[in-house]
Parts: C-alpha cells; structure tokens; sequence
C-alpha cells in the first residue's frame, strides 16, 4: 500500500493517530491563509477573464462527484446555446501545457478526467496549471459566453463570478481538520461563501444532486457473455473515494467482487489487470479512459472489462439557481 493510500484510509476511517499531523496542519493553515490575503490585498495579481467564469470544486481532497456534475451542467448549458468552454489543471497529464483536449486526446498527455469530459460533451477545453494562459488559448480558438473551471476552488490567481462547491454526504467532512491532519484543502467556513451542491442520495437541502447508474458495457472487443450482477468481479479502480463505487456496485446487486485499488489518477500497467483466473473486471468510466489506451498496446489481452456509467441528476433548484447566476451576469439561457 502506498503512502498516498495509507493516508487516504486513514482519513476515511479517521483513525486516531492523524492527530501526530497537527502542527504540519497549522502550517499548512498558515501558508493558505497568508497566499490567500496576499490575492485579496492586491499584493498578488488576479486574472480577470474577458469571459465570466464559473469555478466548479470541492474543499476535500477526493471524489465528490464534481466530474459528473461538470459534465451534466455542460449538457444542459449546450443544450440552452450557452457557448461554454472548459479549463482544468490537467492532473495525471504531462503536457506540454497548455493543451488543446479533443476526441484523439489522450490521459498521459492531458489527464484522465478532461479526456471524460470531452468523450462525454465534445465541449472546447484546455489543461494546464497556468489558468490564465488556458483561458486565452482557448478564447483564441472559440467565441464563449461562459468558462467553466473544473477545480480550481482554491485557485485564488483567477477571479470567478461564480462558485459552486460540491459537498458528497457519504464523506462529509471527516474530522473536519485541514490538510494532513484531515483531508480539508479549506476550513469549513469556505461552505458559507459559495454554492453548495449537495450529493446525497437522502438529500436535506433544495440544492442537491445524486448519480444514477446505467447498464455496464464492455470495454474491450472480446468474447464475453451477457453481464451477469451475480458474476464475480474484480472492482478495479484509481478513483479519489473508491468506497462509493463499492455502494454502486452494490446498489447493483453486484456482491462478489475482489477490490484493488490504486491512487486517483493513477498511470496503470498491463500487470494491474492480470489475475490467476479469468473472472472479469468491473470498473468506473474514470478509470476506463486510462485502460483503454493500455489494452490498444496489448491486443492479445482477453479479459472482459466492464465500465459502470453514471449520470449526475440535479434538483430543478440547481437549474433554476444556475440560470438566475448567469442572467445576472448577462448570459441568456434559450
């Protein structure tokens, strides 16, 4: 188990022992603080976009289903005529940055998540650490009404005009202390000054979404019979928050699965899908972008994988909200 996954376990459970962590927490809250007033005093410069920009995030280092709700917002906005475009960091990617993200994309060079994004949306994107040079890059390519940064919450180089902060329930906020004590890149606090989508199954708030899954497909071409819930699995996933796709398989009715996990965002060889026997693999679409460029390499690989989709599904109040935040910044929803 790597370190990255220890700690992970740790604050998923977490375990007592994170409190030797404190004072590397306190500097860490002290570090943040001090980069976030020296933006707001004007000592560091902000990047004021010539497009409004919409910053989708989450103040929990892992999964909170801020993907899916990115994907679903550009759906729906594209579906209004909104020109949206998208910028992300690129992580998992190696550049050179910035980089154009289209359908020949692939995770080594751009990430795994922006090749998803475009899979899913066709939607003009970005990557690279640099957000300014991403904006520009791309407003050098296409006329937009609206910029969605996917990440970037605690981004405080680039001004925004909306924030919409994703908060899963299944994680909450653990032990609600900062970096590495916890897994909270922010203070709670944060949750006052933005949009909070809440991703809860049994949600208590009118701004909530939830996935919902389809029917598994098979990612490669081989021989395979129909997909069976009471086969047995091997649940291979690179995911920040394995254990909801553990529940979906689950919900499912998939019961009989092996897990292997790997960090978020993790490069994965050939020799990570290898098992004694033939029993097949089920994974997160996430994860599938990385694979499929790796079973393109070894052709003779014939173990079947299937890809779990899911959709983010929000509350008519998330639409309603979204369509009042850009029409007051003078975007018309069609």
């Amino acid at each position: 188990m790597s370190i990255a996954q220890f700690i992970q376990d740790a604050w998923n459970h977490q375990a007592k022992w994170l409190i030797v962590l404190r004072p590397l927490s306190w500097i860490y809250r002290g570090g943040f603080l001090l980069n976030k007033k020296l933006y707001q005093l004007g000592i560091k410069s902000r990047y004021q976009s010539p497009v409004p920009v919409m910053v989708i995030g989450n103040i929990t280092v892992g999964g909170s289903g801020k993907t899916p709700l990115l994907i679903q917002l550009v759906d729906h906005l594209q579906s209004h005529n909104v020109r949206v475009g998208v910028i992300s960091r690129g992580y998992g990617g190696k550049g050179p940055f910035p980089a154009y993200v289209d359908l020949d994309s692939v995770p080594e060079v751009v990430g795994d998540e922006p090749c998803l994004i475009v899979q899913s949306t066709g939607v003009p994107m970005v990557v690279g650490s640099n957000r300014q040079h991403s904006i520009e890059y791309l407003l050098s390519k296409h006329e937009l009404d609206l910029i969605i940064s996917d990440d970037g919450l605690q981004h405080w180089a680039l001004e925004r005009q909306i924030e919409w902060i994703v908060l899963d329930q299944n994680r909450g906020l653990g032990n609600q202390k900062l970096l590495p004590e916890g897994f909270l890149r922010e203070p709670a606090s944060r949750l006052k000054t933005a949009t909070v989508i809440e991703h809860a199954a049994e949600p208590g708030t009118l701004l909530n979404m939830h996935l919902e899954v389809a029917e598994p497909y098979l990612l490669n071409a081989v021989d395979a019979k129909p997909f069976n819930p009471l086969d047995s699995f091997y649940a291979v996933v690179g995911i920040g928050f394995p254990q909801r796709f553990y529940k979906t398989l689950d919900s499912m009715g998939i019961h009989q699965f092996q897990c292997h996990e790997f960090p978020d965002h993790y490069d994965y060889e050939i020799t990570d899908l290898q098992f004694e026997d033939n029993n097949p693999i089920i994974t997160t679409e996430k994860d599938a972008v990385k694979l499929l460029p790796l079973l393109k390499q070894n052709p003779d690989f014939n173990r079947a994988i299937w890809v779990v989709p899911v959709e983010a599904v929000l509350s008519s109040q998330c639409y309603a909200l979204l369509h009042q935040q850009l029409r007051q910044l003078g975007i018309q929803i069609f």
